[in-house]
Parts: C-alpha cells; sequence; structure tokens
C-alpha cells in the first residue's frame, strides 16, 4: 500500500506539475497508467519472488527426505548432534532423535524446522502473494487519484495531496503496530517519504511543463 500511494501521488502530482492547466483528463490517464503498470507488477514480481523461493525450499526438502531414505542413521546422528548443540543431555538427544526417525514424514519435518528453520506446510502461496500485493498496492495508488475524477487544476491537486498526507499518516501508524514503536514517528517518517518524493517530482513536472511551453 505504501509503495502504491507513494509512486502514484508522486506520478499525478508531477504530470500535474507539468499539465494540470491542459486538463484533468492527462492526470487521470497517468494516474490509472502508474495504478495500474504498478500494481501488475508488483504482483508479478511479487508472484516470481515467492515462486522462486517455494521451489527452492521445496528441492531443499526433497533433498532431505532422499537423505532420510539412504542413510537414516546419519540423519538420526545429525539431529541429535543438533539437539545436544541447543542443551539436551546427550542421553535424551539420542533417544528424541531415534524417535523422531521412526516415520519419515515426522523426520522429513523434524529435519526441516531443526536443521533448515522452514514449516514443510507453510511453504507460502506465490498466487496468494501476487493478489495481496496487487490489491494492497493498488489501495494506496488509487486514494491521490480520486480527486481528479471530480476536480480539475489547484483543487485537485490540493485535494490529492491532502488524501496522500493522511493516507501516509494512516499507513505509518498502521505500521507502528506491528513494529511496536511511536506511531508519531512512524506516521512522520511516512509522511516525510511520500512528501519528498511527490514534492521532487512535482517540481520535475512544472519545470518540464514551463519548458516545453
Amino acid at each position: 500500500m505504501s509503495d502504491g500511494l507513494v509512486s502514484n501521488v508522486s506520478l499525478i502530482l508531477g504530470v500535474a506539475g507539468a499539465a494540470a492547466s491542459k486538463g484533468p483528463q492527462y492526470v487521470r490517464l497517468a494516474g490509472l497508467a502508474g495504478w495500474i503498470a504498478g500494481a501488475f507488477s508488483m504482483a508479478a514480481g511479487e508472484y516470481v519472488s515467492m515462486k522462486a523461493q517455494s521451489e527452492l525450499l521445496e528441492r531443499e526438502l526433497e533433498i532431505e527426505r532422499r537423505e532420510i531414505r539412504r542413510h537414516p542413521h546419519g540423519e538420526q546422528r545429525e539431529l541429535a548432534a543438533i539437539y545436544r548443540s541447543r542443551g539436551v543431555e546427550a542421553t535424551t538427544a539420542d533417544e528424541l532423535a531415534k524417535e523422531m526417525m521412526r516415520d519419515p514424514e515426522l523426520a522429513l519435518e523434524t529435519h526441516a524446522r531443526e536443521e533448515l528453520g522452514i514449516d514443510p506446510s507453510e511453504l507460502g502461496s506465490p498466487v496468494g502473494a501476487a493478489i495481496s500485493s496487487f490489491i494492497a498496492f493498488s489501495v494506496g495508488a488509487v486514494i491521490p487519484l480520486v480527486p481528479w475524477f471530480f476536480a480539475k487544476g489547484s483543487a485537485a491537486v490540493i485535494a490529492s495531496v491532502v488524501l496522500g498526507a493522511i493516507a501516509a499518516v494512516l499507513v505509518g501508524a498502521a505500521l507502528a503496530r506491528f513494529t511496536g514503536r511511536s506511531w508519531i514517528k512512524s506516521a512522520l517518517r511516512q509522511l516525510i517519504i511520500a512528501a519528498m518524493a511527490a514534492g521532487v517530482t512535482f517540481a520535475v513536472g512544472s519545470a518540464v511543463g514551463v519548458s516545453t511551453g
């Protein structure tokens, strides 16, 4: 959502700085293009990233499954060594490892968790990640675009700035809930980042618009 908000408010204000006087249709077109292109780009990137990650983890699991089948005693010793390295008494570690290795699937899950640090049942969904990314980006990108369907010129610019600022503050405050940090600091940081990006592109758009007549 932050990506969609910052990128599209910057694009919208940049185009507004250059062409707002010629009609809001140019800004609407740019905003719509930025929204759709950005959302699909984010979704595609997230899908490829998650797909590559899940394929890599699946490969690691297959290697581990093959090792458990071919060298069960070696894998049992390896698991026991992991337990001992975590402070488990040697005899107990050996018993735990022996018990885990009785069931191949349980052994695979245990090795995946203890050795690879992954949960075989939660490798992530590339499609789900892509859809979530598309929706989140779209929400952020649409906010500063809405005024340009109902207003034009300075009124639309001001409305975009106000809505973008409010959204940036809300995004920063929401992030603070997950990080446990001050919501004021988080909100201000998000607002400053969005303001800097939008300010620079608006200035560039204004300069280009003037220079091109």
